[in-house]
């Protein structure tokens, strides 16, 4: 199923995204990025899949199947999980809400159609109605520090916990996510897809800006929120990236891939770790997802999204070997690269400190002004 093309994309300045259903940037992307990171900015993220899952088996169904402890989660409360392979590998990304006898799930742009298609093999005869509402239904994000007084103004609900979840008079929701960039609070609200432009006038009212795809990503990148996809391969398991806390439930029953998540958990050393890399941005063509890493001759990794930030320069996501060091020497399509020292080995001083000279050696004359 293709997403529909957001009625948001006739705005004055919007420029579409390759896939051409919601704006990139409304002109000025690095200024949109400083305003989700101290203002409040609506970003239109309408390109999203949404699915819902009524019926009383719900819970315990979805409990079932994916990698989220789910039996008992209560009314107005929302998480994340994951569907696995056999194997443990991640298939699909849920961030989810359970909200008047319904689960809400909204998942990467495109997988929906494949997530409905499991689901729908996975009933038996349950009591439970999966089906995929992206025509009818759409995501926006608010973000920034101010967003919560832009939400009071326009009247609507503030949930105020990470992932409570408040009903709209629309039928639709508002869930607090967590944040991106360095703190930057995020609401994302699921709104009916024929009321988007009477939405985003009535938050763009009560003192929101408008902001493109592109700074939330970026603001995204910096706070190492993974994109299914994008960040993850089809040898990613949940222990390489930052789901393992917020997308796993490492106590509950047996779910598929349940093995090789424990499995490497107790060991303790998944082969890969999720870092943020920063580029020499000396090319004006960023490399693209799956791009290797590089360490010599020796291929150590893959990025995947990179992003022009406002304060950092050219930095993307990798996912990397565990025996690569926090001063290792890398170059990515052709660009020298530096592991962040926020992801170098947690107390050894030394490593986080060759970090920082070898990533100010990779960004000395490239910040963006």
């Amino acid at each position: 199923m293709t997403t529909p093309p957001s009625p948001l994309l006739s705005r004055p300045g919007a420029v579409a995204t390759d896939s051409g259903a919601v704006a990139a940037h409304l002109g000025d992307p690095l200024r949109e990025q400083r305003l989700l990171a101290e203002g409040a900015g609506l970003v239109d993220r309408s390109d999203r899949d949404v699915l819902v899952v009524p019926g009383a088996d719900r819970l315990s169904w979805l409990h079932s199947l994916l990698s989220q402890h789910l039996e008992q989660l209560a009314d107005r409360t929302g998480t994340e999980a994951l569907v696995l392979s056999p194997n443990g590998h991640v298939e699909h990304h849920l961030v989810l809400a359970e909200l008047g006898g319904t689960v809400w799930a909204d998942v990467e742009p495109g997988t929906g159609a494949a997530l409905q298609t499991f689901l729908e093999r996975m009933r038996f005869m349950l009591r439970v109605e999966p089906a995929l509402v992206t025509a009818s239904w759409a995501v926006l994000s608010l973000v920034g520090p101010r967003g919560d007084d832009v939400l009071a103004a326009a009247g609507l609900p503030v949930p105020a916990a990470p992932y409570a979840v408040a009903p709209l008079p629309d039928g639709g929701l508002v869930r607090r996510m967590p944040p991106v960039g360095d703190g930057a609070p995020v609401v994302d609200l699921v709104v009916p897809r024929a009321a988007l432009d009477a939405t985003a006038d009535a938050l763009l009212a009560a003192g929101a800006a408008g902001a493109g795809l592109d700074a939330f990503e970026a603001l995204r990148v910096e706070a190492r929120r993974p994109r299914l996809g994008v960040d993850t391969d089809h040898r990613t398991i949940p222990n390489e990236l930052q789901w393992l806390r917020t997308a796993v439930h490492l106590q509950k029953g047996c779910y598929r891939g349940q093995e090789t998540v424990a499995r490497v958990h107790n060991l303790g050393r998944p082969p890969r770790r999720l870092v943020l890399l920063h580029l020499d941005g000396v090319s004006e063509d960023l490399p693209t997802p799956g791009t290797p890493v590089q360490a010599g001759a020796r291929e150590v990794g893959r990025v995947g999204s990179v992003v022009r930030h406002h304060e950092l320069g050219v930095v993307a996501l990798a996912l990397v070997k565990q025996s690569v060091a926090a001063d290792a020497e890398l170059t990515v399509g052709g660009s020298r690269a530096a592991v962040d020292p926020d992801d170098a080995p947690a107390g050894l001083d030394d490593a986080q400190a060759a970090a920082r000279e070898r990533v100010r050696a990779v960004r000395s004359g490239t910040m963006l002004r």
